[in-house]
C-alpha cells in the first residue's frame, strides 16, 4: 500500500511540476527544456537503468544479507559511471560557459542534461534497492522527500531565473539530494569484498541488463528524436505544445503502469526464489491481465476528459494543441504499457531479454519512416502518428514473440477480453459527457467510470480483482478473541 501512495504522490507533484514549469517558461523555452529533459533520460536509461533493472531482478531482503556482493557490486559500478559522467559533463559545460557562451547554448543545455541522467540514475537505484526489500514505508519516504524537494526547487527556479538549463538542474540536483538525506536507511550492514563475487555479479548484470537497455533506450529515443523533430521543422514553440501533451500523457498514463510493475514483477521474482520458474510463469500471466485490467479504462477515460482537463489546467497558451496532441499519443502509450509492463517481464523472468532489443528496433524503424511520410501529410501531428505507430509495432512484434510458439506464455484470455469490453462499455455511457462544461464533464465522468467499471470488475471477477480484494479485506479483519 506504501508503494501506491508514493506513487500517486510521485504523480500528482510531477504533473503539478510539469504545468507550472510550463506556464512560467511559455511554450518556446519549454519546448528547449523539454527536449533537454529526453536528452537527460536517454543518457540514464543508457548508462544507470542496466543497475536498476539488476537491482529489481536480483536484489531482496534475503540477498541483502546472505549475497552481499551484489549491492557492493552495483554501488560499484554507479559511483564509477556517475563519476565520469560528472567529470565529462563539467568538463564540456565549462569549457563552454568559459569561451563566453551563455547559459541556454546548446553545449550548456546538453551538459546540465547529463548532470541530470546522474540524479535521475541515482534516485531510480536506491529506489529500486527499497522496493526488492519490499521496505515500502522507505520508499515512500524517498519518494516524498524528493517530490518536495523537486516542486520547491524547480518552481522557484522557474520563478526567479527562468533558463530552461537552470530548472533542469534544479530537478536532477533534488533527486540527488533526496537520496542523501536518507542514506543510512538504504546501506546495507558492512561486509568483506570478494573480488571474485564482483567479477561474477558485473557479468551477470550485463548480461541480463544490457539488452534491456538497448531496448529501453531505443524508447527513450523515440520522444527524443520526435521533440527534436518538430522543433527543426515548425521551432521550438510547437515542440513546446508537442512536449507538454507527451509528458501529461505519459505520466497519467504511465505512472500507473510503472506503480503496477513495481509490485507485481516482485511477486514473480519471489514466486522463482520459492516455487520455480513455472510458478514464476504463471505469476506473470497473471499479472499482464491486471495490467490489461487496470490501463486499459484509465487510457479510455483519460481521452474522454482531455478537453476538460485542458480547460481547467492546461496554461492557456497551450490550449488547443493539446488535446490533438494527447489523443493521438494515447493510443501508442497504451501499447507502450502493455509493452513493457505486461510482455517485458515474461523476457525478464527467463533472463532471455535479446528479443526486446529486436522489438524496439522495429518501433523506432517504423517511427522514423512516419516522420518522413506523416508530417507531409498532416502537418506537425504527423509526429504523434509516427510515434504511436512506432510504438504499436513495437508492442505487436513482442507480442507475437511471447504469445506463440513452444515456449509461450500462457494469459487468461476470458479476462482481457471482460477488461475489454467493461472498458467500452465505460466508454459508451461517458461520452454524452465529453461535450459539457469542463467542471461537469471533469466531476461527472471521473466517479461515473470508476463506479461503472469497478461494478463490472465485481460483478465478473475481472483478472481476479474482485478475489484479490476480499482476500485483502479478509486478512485484515480483526480475530476473535478465545
Amino acid at each position: 500500500m506504501a508503494v501506491i501512495v508514493a506513487f500517486l504522490l510521485n504523480a500528482g507533484l510531477n504533473f503539478v511540476v510539469g504545468l507550472l514549469v510550463a506556464k512560467l517558461l511559455g511554450p518556446a523555452q519549454f519546448g528547449v527544456f523539454a527536449l533537454a529533459s529526453a536528452g537527460a533520460v536517454v543518457l540514464n536509461t543508457l548508462l544507470f537503468e542496466w543497475l536498476r533493472l539488476s537491482a529489481t531482478r536480483f536484489y531482496s531482503g534475503r540477498v541483502r544479507v546472505e549475497e552481499p556482493w551484489i549491492r557492493q557490486g552495483l554501488d560499484r559500478a554507479y559511483a564509477v559511471l556517475a563519476l565520469a559522467m560528472i567529470g565529462l559533463a563539467l568538463l564540456y559545460g565549462g569549457l563552454d560557459l568559459w569561451g563566453g557562451n551563455a547559459p541556454q547554448s546548446r553545449a550548456a543545455v546538453t551538459a546540465g542534461a547529463a548532470l541530470v541522467a546522474v540524479g535521475i540514475g541515482l534516485f531510480d537505484y536506491h529506489a529500486a534497492l527499497a522496493r526488492a526489500r519490499f521496505d515500502g514505508g522507505l520508499y515512500l519516504r524517498l519518494v516524498a522527500v524528493k517530490n518536495v524537494l523537486t516542486f520547491v526547487s524547480m518552481s522557484a527556479v522557474a520563478w526567479f531565473y527562468p533558463e530552461p538549463v537552470y530548472v533542469l538542474l534544479a530537478g536532477g540536483l533534488s533527486q540527488a539530494v533526496a537520496v542523501l538525506v536518507l542514506r543510512e536507511p538504504l546501506r546495507d550492514a558492512p561486509a568483506p569484498r570478494q573480488r571474485l563475487r564482483l567479477s561474477e555479479t558485473r557479468r551477470l548484470f550485463l548480461v541480463y541488463g544490457l539488452p534491456l537497455i538497448a531496448a529501453n533506450g531505443l524508447y527513450q529515443l523515440l520522444p527524443f528524436l520526435n521533440r527534436w523533430s518538430i522543433a527543426d521543422q515548425a521551432g521550438f514553440t510547437e515542440a513546446g505544445y508537442f512536449s507538454l501533451a507527451a509528458d501529461v500523457a505519459s505520466r497519467s498514463l504511465g505512472t500507473l503502469g510503472t506503480a503496477l510493475d513495481l509490485l507485481l514483477f516482485q511477486l514473480a521474482v519471489q514466486a522463482e526464489e520459492h516455487q520455480g520458474r513455472a510458478a514464476a510463469e504463471a505469476q506473470i500471466g497473471r499479472n499482464a491481465a491486471i495490467v490489461v485490467a487496470l490501463m486499459l479504462p484509465c487510457a479510455a477515460g483519460f481521452w474522454v476528459v482531455l478537453p476538460a482537463l485542458q480547460d481547467l489546467v492546461v496554461p492557456e497558451a497551450f490550449r488547443g494543441p493539446f488535446v490533438t496532441y494527447a489523443a493521438i499519443l494515447i493510443p501508442g502509450l497504451f501499447c507502450l504499457a502493455l509493452t513493457n509492463f505486461a510482455l517485458n517481464p515474461v523476457f525478464q523472468i527467463r533472463r532471455r531479454t535479446l528479443p526486446v532489443i529486436g522489438a524496439a528496433l522495429l518501433g523506432l524503424a517504423v517511427n522514423g519512416v512516419g516522420l518522413v511520410v506523416l508530417p507531409r501529410l498532416v502537418g506537425p501531428a504527423g509526429v504523434a502518428m509516427a510515434q504511436s505507430l512506432g510504438m504499436a509495432a513495437a508492442m505487436l512484434v513482442l507480442a507475437v514473440r511471447a504469445l506463440t510458439g513452444r515456449d509461450r506464455i500462457a494469459l487468461p484470455w476470458r479476462d482481457i477480453l471482460a477488461a475489454s469490453g467493461a472498458s467500452l462499455a465505460m466508454l459508451v455511457c461517458l461520452l454524452p459527457l465529453r461535450p459539457l462544461p469542463a467542471w461537469q464533464a471533469l466531476g461527472l465522468s471521473v466517479p461515473a467510470g470508476i463506479l461503472l467499471y469497478a461494478g463490472l470488475v465485481w460483478a465478473f471477477d475481472i483478472a481476479g480483482l474482485r478475489t484479490i480484494a476480499v482476500e485483502r479485506l479478509r486478512n485484515r479483519a480483526p480475530v476473535p478473541a478465545g
